[in-house]
């Protein structure tokens, strides 16, 4: 066995509120890595509802990537929620015509696309800022705002989020980011497994050259 299918809705027996996400997601442009999974006593498949101001006419994209850990009501802004605050006015005046759109801008705020790394965590009740980047091996702790992107293996909080740690000396977090487990193929995951849900990198660095 090499674990769950990642197209399996529930992975874990009994737990209907738990969902590996890309098997829920309907939206094109909120594109989702396998095993990633989605936490919501409220009804996971609805995480798109989550995405907030996520219009089809921006065309801006929330991308996940694998093996992410998604806790309930975390919310992604995006782009469509942005107002220009260079006016006078806070209030999308050509938005609503009726002769108003004489005011419309040659553009709106747009901060790209929103990108979320692999082996991320994010807790509960945590909102995420249009454009932000999360990386890789990265924690957000609850009931935190994320305004600015977070470096790979930091552990981030607050309102707004600042870092409050690394969770491995920079040399270490350069190793894991070399080594990329989350992109091996799950035979090899699985065969490592018990490494890999450990502190031990340079076990996992000599486990993984033997094979």
């Amino acid at each position: 066995m090499y674990g769950p299918s990642p197209d399996t809705l529930h992975p874990i027996a009994g737990q209907t509120r738990l969902v590996y996400l890309k098997n829920v997601v309907k939206n094109p442009n909120i594109i989702v890595g396998d095993y990633t999974y989605y936490d919501d006593p409220d009804g996971a498949e609805n995480f798109d509802r989550q995405v907030l101001y996520h219009f089809d006419f921006i065309g801006d994209r929330l991308i996940i990537g694998k093996f992410c850990a998604i806790a309930a009501r975390v919310q992604f802004i995006m782009n469509g929620g942005n107002h220009r605050t260079d006016w006078i006015t806070n209030y999308p005046f050509p938005v609503f015509g009726s002769g108003w759109e004489v005011a419309m801008p040659d553009d709106w705020p747009h901060k790209g696309d929103t990108v979320v790394g692999n082996d991320v965590w994010i807790g509960y009740n945590c909102t995420i800022m249009p454009g932000v980047n999360i990386g890789d091996g990265a924690i957000v702790a609850a009931n935190s705002v994320v305004t600015r992107s977070v470096s790979p293996y930091s552990v981030v909080g607050g309102n707004p989020a600042k870092e409050i740690r690394k969770r491995f000396p920079e040399a270490v977090i350069a190793e894991l980011l070399e080594l990329r487990w989350w992109d091996w193929e799950i035979e090899e995951i699985t065969r490592h497994v018990k490494m890999i849900c450990s502190g031990d990198v340079e076990g996992l660095k000599k486990a993984r050259s033997q094979g």
